[in-house]
């Protein structure tokens, strides 16, 4: 069975008040909410981050440091 990556495009708002956009990768959950209710991980990761310090980057984020996640429209 070969592993396939799904990407979902999101704007993510963090405790600190920061904002940042990038992709999250649902490979097998089937909405962006299964990340926080159906995985035990602390952390999620976020490819293509960009904030204002940064862009284009890989993002480890703990999720009790998120506020909430809204994913773009498809």
């Amino acid at each position: 069975m070969e592993f396939q990556a799904r990407y979902v495009r999101v704007t993510i708002k963090m405790i600190d008040g920061s904002l940042l956009n990038g992709k999250v990768n649902l490979s097998s959950k089937q909405r962006v909410s299964d990340l926080f209710t159906k995985s035990s991980n602390p952390f999620i990761v976020v490819v293509g981050a960009l904030t204002k310090q940064a862009e284009d980057k890989i993002m480890f984020l703990n999720k009790n440091h998120i506020i909430w996640v809204e994913p773009e429209d498809s």
